[in-house]
């Protein structure tokens, strides 16, 4: 590591700077604006620029402009002899620098020799626009405040490897101004998500992350091992059946916005670890929840000035036209399956095989439905689309319908293609539940790993009592790749899950 040998240059560099008495690696930065905050208070100098030139000084408004410390990474340098432009950046934007000999002496060397692109420094010095109309900073002194001894990418072609980008994420937000952008946006969206909660009156919660026992979702879970305990524990597939604990305890109106682990394959929609937001509202029903679901949607375009109609990818979607349709409607509807296929257990199974669709053996009618659903309907759902009506075999945590107890009071919202949100009305009948579980333990007995496990601690607390209740959870990055037109998920989670780096770490293939 640290081999290669334009790193070996920028290291010698880095002695330079120590054997003048600098360290490379100091702590002595002074900033009094961010380049943004230094951009707006001396806007208006560039008003006028016909009298502020590079060379014009003793200009009233420059000579006694305050004294203005700024720090950031140098992305560009411009060497004039005994002067120079640099392009200095921070979070919030760049701003350009201008040092002369006649101000700075003998220091003036250190940019010459030592000074690269990717180094971070610190400048103080007053405002003046110049000859082009760039406002700027004169610069009085600087200081190098950190030495990069690895170049960046070549400013050209930049950081284009997919791979390499998500492996060095921090070099990736230096070099691509999108991708850090979209980080800053998704921190956003979280945000609103918590204000549109909060101003509803729901309270904040936080539930373990080690489970006992994995449950609130068909998963497979990751294990670990408490040593103080000598016990397994799970890393939580959801938070469900901890936040319904809580609405017995009492509690009416709860949120948590959670990481969940799913031990589970890696595609453009699914990463092992999530983030999702799941909230429970008692004496409501799922009715309610969709229409809160649309409300918190038109919260969000609000919020974050989105227009009612975006792109995703090659889709256009429009979120002025939210459906609601019946899990088999939509087969009907939306996948072409006639009514006596859907309806008969042996004739479906029959078509999917024709398909060419995959099925292991032995499946329930529910799984069967599901499989139609998921390779027929849902990549077909562009517009928001609320589907309800789910088979009862696939809903184990949902009430049953009064009307048809082979129905769940569920609904799942599909935008894009993809499934963003999942609700229903929460059963909170234990015995009712405790079947439910029973018929989950002898699928997994069966060889379903994603099948849930018997909670008695559940049940028990079910014993109490649970009001009337509805819950809801919404995954927080593929709504993020939505509002920000990703199609991968990887390009909405900061560190995603990646094959162990085998290479080694020296990126430069071609000259600095």
């Amino acid at each position: 590591m640290f081999s290669n040998f334009y790193i070996q240059q920028r290291l010698k560099k880095a002695t330079l700077l120590s054997e003048s008495g600098q360290n490379p690696y100091g702590t002595n930065a002074k900033r009094s604006l961010s380049n943004k905050e230094f951009l707006e208070k001396y806007s208006y100098l560039c008003a006028q620029n016909s009298t502020l030139q590079a060379g014009n000084l003793e200009s009233a408004d420059s000579k006694h402009s305050l004294t203005e410390s700024i720090v950031g990474r140098v992305r560009f340098i411009r060497l004039m002899g005994k002067a120079c432009f640099i392009k200095i950046e921070d979070q919030s934007g760049i701003l350009q620098a201008y040092i002369s000999k006649n101000d700075v002496g003998e220091r003036f060397e250190e940019i010459k020799k030592i000074l690269e692109v990717g180094d971070i420094i610190g400048v103080s010095g007053f405002a003046f626009v110049t000859k082009s109309g760039e406002l700027s900073i004169h610069a009085q002194d600087f200081r190098i405040l950190c030495k990069a001894i690895i170049p960046l990418p070549e400013k050209f072609h930049g950081l284009s490897d997919v791979e390499l980008r998500y492996r060095q994420r921090y070099v990736d937000l230096i070099v691509n101004d999108n991708v850090k952008k979209t980080f800053i946006l998704r921190s956003k969206i979280i945000a609103s998500i918590r204000e549109f909660f909060d101003n509803l009156g729901f309270l904040e919660v936080e539930t373990p992350m080690l489970h006992p026992i994995p449950g609130g979702a068909n998963a497979k879970p990751f294990v670990t091992h408490h040593n103080a305990l000598n016990v397994e524990r799970y890393l939580r597939i959801a938070p469900e059946l901890y936040l319904k604990r809580l609405i017995i305890g009492g509690f009416e109106a709860i949120y948590e916005i959670n990481r969940n682990f799913r031990n589970e394959g890696i595609d453009h929609s699914h990463n092992p670890e999530f983030s999702s937001i799941e909230f429970y509202w008692a004496y409501h029903t799922f009715s309610d929840l969709i229409t809160l679901t649309k409300e918190l949607f038109a919260f969000l375009f609000e919020r974050l000035k989105l227009p009612s109609v975006l792109n995703f990818g090659e889709m256009e979607i429009d979120f002025s036209k939210w459906e609601i349709l019946s899990y088999k409607q939509s087969l009907q509807k939306i996948g072409g399956l006639d009514s006596e296929i859907i309806e008969n257990k042996e004739r479906l199974e029959s078509h999917l095989r024709a398909s060419g669709i995959k099925l292991t053996s032995n499946l329930s009618y529910g799984k069967l439905l599901d499989e139609a659903f998921g390779n027929f309907v849902e990549s077909k759902l562009i517009n928001p689309t609320f589907i309800v009506e789910y088979p009862i075999e696939i809903s184990p945590l949902a009430r049953r319908s009064e009307t048809n107890p082979n129905i769940a009071e569920r609904f799942e919202l599909f935008i894009g293609g993809r499934e963003i949100a999942n609700g229903f009305n929460e059963l909170n009948d234990p015995l009712d539940q405790k079947a439910r579980f029973e018929e989950q333990v002898a699928q997994k007995d069966a060889g379903d790993e994603e099948a849930q496990y018997m909670d008695e601690d559940f049940l028990w607390a079910l014993g109490y009592g649970m009001p009337p209740t509805a819950g809801e959870g919404i995954g927080i990055d593929r709504l993020v790749m939505l509002l920000t037109n990703n199609k991968s998920i990887k390009d909405v989670i900061l560190f995603p899950a990646l094959k162990p780096h085998k290479g080694n770490y020296d990126i430069l293939e071609n000259k600095e």
